[in-house]
């Protein structure tokens, strides 16, 4: 044969919650994915593991007429590769996993013609870069390549995930016949019980769950799904509020786990472009942590940040140094239950040079060893971005700003033309100044160091109401996810309200640009002192 289809299935490895609903619907998943893959006659085989807890699957796969292998449990790469040893090397093999139950043989056919037309090595199906539902995926090569894999990688991420190594050989080619759709904030896999409850209701919507074409079951799928806030790819969930009371206006304190995790899942729906915690956030990567093990893992990009390293001082040996480093990572991954950190950000762009670089050549060498997949810093001053932007290997910028914050307006040229020769992200913090703009209580305002807080306070509102904004906060938001030189906007919430709220401010029509600019020359002039809460308690 030409071609081949690989389903990976291993029941018993499910991230349903408790794996209640296992085996026995973790099996009729695994069948189902076979059988709508072979529905236009293509070979399909599942590969699953040699463990007896894998044997109920393979008695359900014989009655079934599913040819399968049975091999290694921790190097799947071997057993994808042993499955398919009678095959020539030049066959194409599709790769599917059995949590994604969508893929149809027609769309393998449309894949193939793809593939063979551009000449590919590789070529993947999936999520927004194909315009389709994350979950309705697929993977597509020769099976010589793999096999080149297995003889070659020693890496354990390459044997658990298959086709690393092939992606790093021939790049990462996508299938984008649907691209048009724009389907890929929609999800589809099988990850959690709310997943399973989600594709349960889709195929009960069909006569037959087998033969049902794909984009049938697409339909249904988005009849189903949660409405989705357009704008929320610009946001980023603030979580110090969940590890510990923060903000000058916080009023409720440090929510519930409850509330946390509610708060995390629905902004994860919604589509966020990240979390963002730290370290230093007490217990706030914990908290995160309990709600993404629950079968939200991958949905969204996790930041973290590194330990302050306040127990050190200049005298401090770099080898202590050093193990604080390791120590700081090695607790976030605990905490997040993860193996490796999407962006790890310095909290303190100071140590970029404190101790000899001894904090930054450790964390550059941890992502080198593949525990880090992205680097960045979380800067206070304009001073301390001058030295970001020289710094290659610095990816994202983590910045305080807001509407009435002045600092950063000679910078933005710079940090707009940095974006477009190396892609760096900036990701904009503090954009209601630790709730200080959207308080109207004028002790906090004298606090911070505001002479006359009401005229400030009067200008908000009136720029509010003038561009049709339901509240501060919104206008502020609204302001800042309007610049080109901002990417995502971090901001933090208390409870569902505050989280609707900025949801909305992102989706909104954005302000233009000569509008902003008009904003920013009539804007009150505040102290810098008060533009850096750090100096607030400092202030008499």
């Amino acid at each position: 044969m030409n071609s081949v289809v690989v389903i990976q299935a291993r029941t018993n490895s499910s991230r349903l919650p408790g794996k209640v609903l296992l085996p026995l619907n973790g099996i009729a998943i695994v069948v189902l994915a076979a059988r709508r893959a072979a529905n236009t006659g293509k070979h399909v085989l599942v590969a699953t593991s040699k463990e007896a807890s894998d044997d109920a699957l393979v008695r359900v796969l014989q009655d079934n007429n599913i040819a399968y292998y049975r091999g290694s449990l921790d190097n799947t790469l071997e057993r994808v590769v042993s499955a398919v040893v009678a095959y020539d090397g030049d066959a194409l093999i599709f790769r599917l996993t059995a949590d994604n139950v969508f893929p149809d043989g027609t769309l393998l056919d449309e894949m193939e013609e793809d593939f063979l037309q551009r000449g590919l090595d590789y070529l993947c199906c999936n999520g927004e870069r194909s315009g389709l539902p994350y979950g309705m995926s697929a993977e597509l090569t020769r099976i010589r390549h793999l096999r080149q894999a297995v003889e070659t990688t020693q890496s354990q991420f390459d044997k658990e995930h298959v086709t690393p190594f092939i992606r790093r050989q021939f790049g990462e080619a996508y299938f984008e016949k649907y691209l048009s759709l724009g389907k890929g904030y929609l999800r589809c896999t099988i990850d959690c019980l709310d997943d399973y409850q989600l594709v349960q209701r889709v195929f009960a919507s069909v006569d037959d769950p087998v033969t049902a074409p794909v984009f049938e079951l697409l339909k249904y799928l988005e009849a189903i799904s949660p409405p989705r806030a357009p704008g929320a790819c610009k946001l980023i969930l603030g979580t110090a509020q969940l590890g510990m009371r923060y903000g000058i206006a916080n009023v409720t304190g440090q929510p519930s786990q409850q509330v946390a995790s509610t708060l995390v899942k629905r902004a994860i729906s919604q589509g966020v472009a990240g979390i963002d915690t730290a370290r230093a956030y007490g217990s706030s990567e914990m908290v995160i942590g309990s709600v993404i093990r629950s079968g939200w893992e991958g949905r969204v990009r996790i930041i973290t940040k590194l330990s302050p390293l306040a127990e050190c001082d200049a005298k401090t040996p770099r080898s202590t140094v050093q193990a604080l480093v390791d120590t700081s990572v090695l607790a976030s991954c605990l905490s997040l239950g993860v193996q490796k950190l999407d962006v790890l950000m310095l909290h303190r762009a100071s140590h970029l040079y404190e101790w000899g670089g001894t904090v930054w050549n450790r964390v550059k060498h941890l992502q080198q060893e593949g525990r880090i997949a992205q680097l960045g810093a979380s800067i206070q001053s304009p001073n301390e971005l001058a030295w970001c932007l020289e710094v290659p290997e610095i990816q994202f910028i983590q910045l305080p700003c807001n509407l009435l914050d002045w600092r950063w307006d000679e910078w933005i040229p710079k940090v707009l033309a940095k974006k477009k020769e190396t892609g760096l992200k900036i990701h904009v913090r503090s954009t209601l100044l630790q709730g200080l703009l959207v308080s109207r209580d004028l002790l906090h305002w004298q606090r911070a160091g505001v002479a006359d807080p009401a005229s400030v306070i009067t200008w908000l509102e009136a720029q509010a109401s003038a561009y049709n904004k339901n509240s501060i906060a919104s206008f502020c938001l609204t302001v800042m996810a309007s610049q080109a030189w901002v990417d995502s906007i971090v901001a933090g919430v208390e409870n569902q309200q505050q989280l609707e709220q900025n949801l909305m401010a992102v989706s909104n029509d954005l302000i233009s640009e000569s509008a902003v600019a008009d904003l920013m020359a009539r804007r009150p002039r505040l102290d810098e002192a008060t533009l850096n809460p750090a100096s607030w308690k400092t202030i008499v």
